[in-house]
């Protein structure tokens, strides 16, 4: 079949070029002096150990060391099926130490054979573009920056709801506001080192972060009566940057911002050891940078006993007592900060105790959860777990498909899809809490979650940001911005997980109609649960994007709050999920906003809401979709009538605080209802921080570049600045005029021009020159109103 190449065979068997390289490369410096048919094939070696399943990593971060090496099946390369027999023959005659040709059409790197069997080609497996588990290996281990120092301890809690309900701290007007002294009067026993803020940027990742030695960062106790407290925070999700003793049981904080940038402190969650029982502690946070906190208004934060964990199985409890939220007064010429102080007691002797401001949730209790359901044989059949994307470090963001499966194309073309994910800020965890109620639900055998999976298709995105979570950021990813601003992005590169999210949302709306998007966060400086819309532009659908909050607070009447919705499309918020998706074309597009606190309402009125309340809602999620879309269409139509009574009582207070009266009948509808809703400034939201930080530097050198080839004229932005620029100029005209109309002056006088204007009051005009005003300057007024006064001296002609 291929003469040509037969005869090459027949005279002369070509060596892997890399195979020969790597022998004189090894000879030349001495350190092999074996034959050359004795080289093993690296390449064969390589591909055994990967696909090798008596080959298996101990432990999650790979290294080499880690390796346990078993008997390899030896397998060899096959040549391509297309040779003749004749080729086949001489094949079998060469050295199988020296199959690996250099001729293209010779070597085949998928069709495998053992050399135990028969000649029985078949196919390599095909290579995993992304590292999805599986049910029978580890975890995918977290990615790092090279930057950050990890301890190899597992930190892990228990779930726990706690009996009794948790009710917020009544301030009572004496708390404490402690001095901050810093280390000029207190003593470090907890610094991170290295930490990339401002004007680094991220480059490179690995599994548990920074190569070598893990510092012990922690002070060295000086015998067993040592009471110093030892901080760690260098775990998934933990955010501690320093703390500095100032007193016996008192200690300043330091919270690390987001990774390479200098703002978005908020989050914390660290760990003490060496406590004492029956003393009390004062923790003061001093760099938080909100002007207002719910810790103001009776928000606690969460302390975890690993005693007490173990002994009665109790998990995450609300502990503080004399909380004060206060301004920083320590002025260092920046942005202004705020402090967080409380005092609280441990339950043991020698415990080991965290702190968080949330319920912490991180990337690998997301997996452990998805581990679980592609080992469970019901749920894994309407539940496909794919990969969307990798994160700027490596690591993956699952994507969840859950549907039942449907009997005929037409019927499963028919089903209408929801979209929700969670997360993109990474120090929201209650977001993530929302979400495992709902999954929890909709994977449950329950005739309503039958129901709502034969009739829709569940997109489920359940951390869009894993890096933000791994390193304990609060709103960041890698990039160093704020990915809910972030969805108009064409940065693929730079966004990966946003820019993915939205294209398999946008190739979603081109298979079917897509009823909901819902972006579950949290909130800082509100209670309660509540929702952000979009108002419709569309007379059709006029109110209609408000149905599902108000139907979602009747289902959960002491968790959400209709009140606190906002529907009102603000400029700052174009490039959030919320806002990007409706332009897209879907109406009920929203963003749910859970509190770090707890609810103002109901039953559960000033008390703190626990896991299992979050949990509950995704519940309720599930429960007000099935009202929403009931072929019964009453309840929609009691909520459409409730909705427009309630907007006439709005738009009616709204006038009587103005002082107006107006007839609203007939015409009330027509007034928009941007105007009657405040703006959601009042949120959690940061303007977009431009550029990723990779590329500002860059783009910084452009734009000097190009103003240096260049120059450009600076534009007067402001009214003030144009109508003094006018001034000078007409000044400057009637100076030149009036020296032109003006006789020689006497010799050693002399004047001067500057435009500007004097200080010196005193200084008037020259009682002798005249203004020579244009006669077209100002034109005749209408005969049918009263000419207004002319006063040329508005333009005043200065003199120095």
């Amino acid at each position: 079949m291929f003469p040509a190449l037969e005869t090459d065979l027949k005279q002369e068997t070509l060596p892997d070029p890399y195979e020969d390289f790597m022998h004189h490369h090894l000879q030349y410096y001495g350190y092999f002096k074996a034959q050359k048919s004795n080289l093993p094939n690296s390449a064969t070696h390589h591909r055994v150990w990967k696909t090798s399943p008596r080959y298996m990593l101990n432990g999650s971060f790979g290294e080499k060391d880690d390796l346990i090496s078993d008997t390899l099946e030896t397998e060899t390369f096959l040549w391509p099926t297309y040779l003749s027999s004749a080729g086949h023959a001489q094949v079998d005659a060469v050295n199988r130490d020296s199959l690996m040709l250099s001729s293209p059409l010779l070597r085949s790197r998928q069709l495998l054979y053992d050399d135990l069997d028969e000649v029985n080609p078949r196919l390599r497996e095909p290579r995993e573009l992304f590292s999805i588990f599986s049910s029978r290996g580890p975890l995918q281990a977290p990615r790092w920056p090279i930057e950050c120092e990890v301890i190899k301890e597992n930190i892990s809690h228990i779930e726990w709801v706690p009996p009794q309900p948790e009710y917020f701290y009544q301030p009572t007007g004496d708390e404490k506001v402690p001095e901050i002294v810093g280390e000029e009067q207190g003593t470090a026993v907890y610094q991170l080192d290295s930490v990339p803020t401002e004007g680094a940027y991220f480059t490179s990742s690995r599994i548990g972060g920074k190569r070598g030695i893990i510092k012990e960062l922690a002070v060295t106790l000086q015998g067993p009566e040592d009471n110093t407290l030892l901080f760690e925070s260098r775990f998934e999700s933990g955010n501690l940057q320093k703390a500095v003793r100032v007193g016996i049981y008192e200690y300043e904080l330091t919270l690390r911002t987001d990774l390479y940038t200098d703002k978005h402190t908020q989050w914390f969650y660290f760990r003490v050891q060496n406590t004492r029982k029956d003393v009390t502690y004062r923790f003061t946070i001093v760099n938080l940078l909100k002007p207002k906190s719910l810790y103001a208004v009776g928000m606690k934060p969460l302390m975890y006993s690993q005693l007490d964990a173990i002994t009665y199985n109790i998990g995450w409890r609300r502990e503080g007592q004399e909380i004060k939220y206060y301004k920083n007064t320590t002025d260092d010429g920046q942005q202004p900060l705020y402090c967080l102080t409380w005092t609280v007691q441990f339950p043991h002797d020698q415990d080991t105790c965290f702190f968080a401001h949330f319920y912490p949730y991180t990337y690998t209790d997301l997996q452990c959860y998805l581990l679980s359901i592609a080992n469970n044989p019901i749920q894994s059949q309407f539940c496909k777990l794919r990969a969307l994307c990798r994160s700027l470090a490596g690591n993956t963001v699952y994507l969840l498909t859950i549907t039942n499966p449907s009997r005929t194309p037409q019927e499963a073309a028919a089903k209408k899809a929801v979209v929700l994910s969670a997360r993109v800020h990474p120090g929201e965890s209650n977001g993530s809490w929302i979400m495992k109620g709902f999954l929890d639900f909709i994977l449950s055998n329950s005739p309503d979650a039958q129901l709502l999976r034969d009739i829709f298709v569940f997109k489920v995105i359940p951390m869009l940001n894993p890096d933000g979570v791994i390193v304990g950021n609060y709103r960041c990813s890698l990039a160093g911005r704020d990915l809910n601003r972030h969805y108009k992005t064409v940065l693929k590169d730079s966004f990966p997980c946003i820019w993915y999210a939205k294209n398999m949302i946008k190739r979603l709306l081109e298979e079917r109609e897509v009823l909901l998007y819902c972006d579950f966060h949290g909130h800082s400086r509100k209670n309660n649960i509540f929702l952000y819309g979009c108002n419709s532009n569309s007379r059709k659908h006029w109110l209609h994007e408000r149905v599902f909050p108000l139907m979602l607070s009747k289902n959960a009447p002491d968790k959400f709050s209709f009140d606190s919705c906002n529907f009102k499309v603000q400029k700052c918020k174009e490039g959030t999920g919320r806002v990007v998706m409706w332009r897209m074309g879907i109406i009920n597009s929203y963003t749910m906003e859970s509190t770090f606190g707890g609810s103002t309402l109901g039953s559960k009125r000033d008390t703190h809401f626990t896991v299992e309340d979050l949990k509950s809602l995704g519940y309720h999620v599930c429960d007000t979709i099935l009202d929403f879309c009931d072929p019964d269409q009453t309840k929609y139509t009691q909520c459409l009538q409730e909705l427009k009574e309630l907007l006439q009582q709005e738009i009616h207070k709204k006038l009587n605080n103005l002082g107006q009266d107006m007839d609203l009948e007939g015409s009330w509808s027509d007034i928009p209802l941007s105007d009657i809703e405040s703006s959601t400034s009042g949120s959690d939201s940061s303007l977009s921080d431009g550029l990723p930080a990779h590329l500002l530097n860059l783009a910084d050198e452009l734009n000097q570049k190009a103003m240096l080839k260049k120059p450009k004229k600076k534009r007067l932005q402001t009214r003030k600045q144009r109508n003094e620029q006018y001034q000078k100029n007409y000044l400057m005209r009637e100076l030149k005029l009036t020296e032109n109309n003006t006789p020689s002056k006497k010799p050693g006088f002399t004047a001067s021009c500057s435009p500007k204007r004097s200080t010196n009051s005193s200084l008037g005009p020259a009682p002798d020159v005249k203004p020579n005003w244009p006669k077209t300057r100002y034109p005749a007024t209408r005969k049918d109103r009263t000419p207004m006064v002319a006063y040329p001296s508005l333009h005043i002609y200065t003199y120095p």
